[in-house]
């Protein structure tokens, strides 16, 4: 009899009844035969629990009296499950019914594949990719990611161009399956973060730590996107802002990091300014404070963050020219044409 090794599907849900209405029946209908359903409540204010209660006896409830953002609420869910395998389901996804085996076979392949991500298509328009993940995450030299069908805030439609199972830099946080020894190896997600590129950040360390992350097309799911924090929200753009220098200041070698950093601290500026001339002040001011905390870090919060235990892995899916570069100057709009 074939064993098949125990997932756990944890949905971090934060006042999202609308989204676990609409989508939990998909993913209680997935069709591998060994996984566990949990949500994880992130100090709901709205009817979430009592609608699951109600609703859906069978699938278990962590709560938590306030809200942890992403990294945290993770991180604390996962402490309180048991299985192989976590996967970590944005409440805003509706998955397909097979969704999990082919991950799970790319996985269970060797052992230093860590963790995957489904192509992840847009819900509100299915023959797009979705901001999120698009077929797999990649970075660019200078610390800016994107991913194969979606550049910056341009997404492609998927005719098929990026259904290779290969290697990327990350895995999307709205949809990841990833051995649940690697996770707790790492440490999880940095808990500084928050919200918002922390999946990149534990990617990378990932990576460091010489794992290899993939992306397995033949799964398939849909994401809504900006459930949490909608595109344009200035608590959005200070996290990832802030994140983003975070995470190289801890990850790029010494080499690298002391002339990146301010190359991107200018670049940022730029956009902030550029922002402030067409009348967002709000961006060009969630950049400069973002800038500010970042500083703040370096000097007063550093030792509250996760750093690699080790730096001797072999980065993949990493684009060692400049996408602000490619794109904004040069006019590239899709991955294809910077990734030949």
């Amino acid at each position: 009899m074939k064993i098949y090794p125990k997932i756990v599907i944890v949905i971090l849900n934060w006042n999202g009844q609308n989204y676990l209405e609409k989508f939990l029946p998909s993913v209680l209908a997935s069709s591998y035969p060994n996984f566990e359903v949990v949500v994880a409540d992130n100090g709901s204010s709205d009817s979430s629990l009592f609608f699951l209660e109600k609703n859906y006896p069978q699938v278990r409830i962590i709560i938590f009296k306030e809200n942890f953002g992403f990294a945290k609420g993770y991180n604390e869910a996962l402490k309180k499950v048991s299985a192989d395998y976590y996967a970590i389901l944005n409440s805003d996804v509706e998955v397909e019914a097979g969704w999990l085996e082919p991950m799970i076979g790319l996985l269970e392949a060797d052992k230093l594949n860590a963790a995957c991500q489904p192509k992840l298509l847009s819900y509100k328009n299915k023959s797009f990719f979705e901001y999120a993940g698009g077929a797999g995450g990649w970075l660019d030299s200078y610390g800016y990611p994107f991913a194969k069908g979606r550049i910056f805030d341009v997404c492609e439609e998927d005719k098929g161009q990026y259904n290779t199972t290969e290697n990327v830099f990350w895995v999307t946080g709205a949809a990841m399956l990833i051995k649940s020894s690697v996770f707790h190896e790492i440490n999880g997600f940095d808990e500084y973060f928050f919200a918002h590129q922390e999946e990149i950040d534990m990617c990378w360390r990932m990576q460091l730590a010489g794992y290899k992350l993939f992306v397995c097309p033949d799964s398939v799911v849909y994401h809504v996107g900006g459930g949490s924090l909608p595109p344009g929200n200035s608590l959005k753009t200070y996290l990832n802002f802030r994140n983003n220098q975070i995470m190289l200041y801890k990850n790029l070698p010494w080499s690298q990091k002391w002339w990146k950093i301010p190359f991107r601290i200018a670049l940022d500026s730029i956009s902030a300014w550029k922002g402030l001339l067409l009348g967002d002040g709000g961006y060009f001011l969630a950049i400069l404070r973002a800038h500010l905390a970042f500083a703040k870090w370096i000097f007063f919060k550093k030792k509250q963050s996760i750093f690699p235990a080790k730096k001797d892995g072999k980065l993949l899916g990493l684009y060692k020219g400049n996408l602000v570069w490619q794109h904004f100057v040069k006019g590239k709009k899709y991955f294809s044409q910077i990734i030949k």
